[in-house]
């Protein structure tokens, strides 16, 4: 039985936070934080905030800009991070407002209604709470049918949801699937730090999954196959959670935002991203030069072009490797998702591409796609 992505769904926030308004934010909490440990600073026991610069980020990322919830919270430097006020239970929570937003646009493009969707999987870096799940309160707002969950793979929880899914309509327990990637990464940004403060974005993705014989859209991909692969790291990490209000003292630590040793990351993850879908392909019987596009995970231009490279061993084009974070930042395990919907509509029957996402874990995530 063949599966399908038979639409896509992107919501994007109003409000977006460029390089030069993120490092005056920055550099202007910098300089109060050394006025006012400019004697310790002096005496030797406490070393000085360096600046940012938009040259920096650029040079670090590639990222020029990311959209956020809440901007005026991000640039204030007496808070440095989004406030979004808590909601009451009986009011929809902002991250299956804002998935529900990315499903409305992928049942749209799918021709479906909502009452036929009967699996619904939240998959994201982030959740707001424990329970009830998120994806259970999106099949409620949406009015879809059967059953839903949330999944966690860091980075990779949109492609780990998506071969998920198609398992599950494989096996099935579900006809079709709606796989949401909800991500409000400003969150869990610690955006006083310099190494790390102009990273994410905020943003929400969706994807269709229904069997190709059922199908009743142009432009559907056919899945050709998945493989995934994780292996423990503590390289990325983020201790933040439910047992935090049980060690009090550090409740609050640096340890409980995103955090990560970025040369570590490069030097360990990128071979491994890099064997993971060379391993896929060859499953699949194809070679990296049979694959029109490349959907990756946009966390770092740099990275991008360097497995891009390693794969096809040469330079790739911008058609290839389409990239969408000079823009969204890294939006964890929406941006290979991102690209994918903007950049797939010109691809012809026949032609395939691959959508892969890593991060931490760590994990990595392989969808090979041929358009219909």
């Amino acid at each position: 039985m063949n599966v399908v992505i038979s639409g896509s769904g992107l919501f994007t926030p109003e409000q977006s936070i460029s390089n030069d308004e993120l490092v005056a934010a920055f550099n202007t909490y910098v300089e109060r934080h050394n006025q006012a440990h400019q004697a310790e600073i002096d005496a030797g026991t406490r070393e000085p905030l360096q600046p940012s610069s938009s040259e920096f980020i650029v040079k670090a990322s590639g990222i020029h800009s990311r959209y956020v919830i809440d901007k005026k919270g991000v640039l204030d430097p007496e808070i440095m991070a989004p406030r979004l006020p808590e909601r009451p239970d009986d009011e929809l929570s902002i991250l299956a407002e804002i998935g529900a937003k990315a499903a409305r646009q992928a049942l749209e493009q799918a021709g479906r209604r909502a009452d036929e969707v009967d699996l619904v999987i939240v998959a994201c870096s982030n959740l707001q709470r424990a329970y009830p799940a998120i994806a259970i309160e999106i099949q409620q707002e949406l009015g879809c049918q059967g059953f839903g969950y949330d999944m966690n793979v860091a980075c990779s929880s949109a492609t780990f949801g998506i071969g998920t899914a198609a398992d599950a309509i494989r096996s099935g327990s579900a006809t079709r699937a709606l796989v949401i990637n909800p991500e409000i990464c400003s969150g869990h940004l610690e955006f006083r730090d310099r190494d790390c403060h102009f990273i994410f974005g905020d943003v929400a993705t969706a994807v269709l999954l229904e069997r190709e014989d059922a199908c009743q859209t142009d432009g559907a991909f056919r899945l050709l196959g998945t493989h995934f692969k994780t292996r423990f790291s503590n390289n990325i990490r983020n201790n933040f959670g439910f047992l935090n209000r049980t060690a009090p003292e550090a409740r609050d630590n640096r340890d409980k935002l995103f955090r990560q040793e970025g040369r570590k990351v490069f030097k360990e993850l990128l071979p491994m991203v890099t064997s993971t879908i060379d391993e896929h392909l060859e499953k699949a019987g194809f070679a990296a030069s049979d694959v029109k596009r490349f959907w990756l995970h946009q966390a770092n231009l740099t990275m991008n072009l360097f497995a891009a490279k390693k794969l096809l061993g040469r330079e790739p084009s911008a058609e290839e490797v389409p990239i969408v974070l000079d823009r969204y930042a890294n939006t964890s395990s929406a941006g290979s998702i991102i690209a994918f919907h903007l950049h797939s509509a010109d691809l012809q029957s026949g032609e395939r591409g691959l959508l892969s996402s890593f991060g931490a874990g760590y994990s990595v995530g392989s969808i090979l796609l041929e358009k219909v």
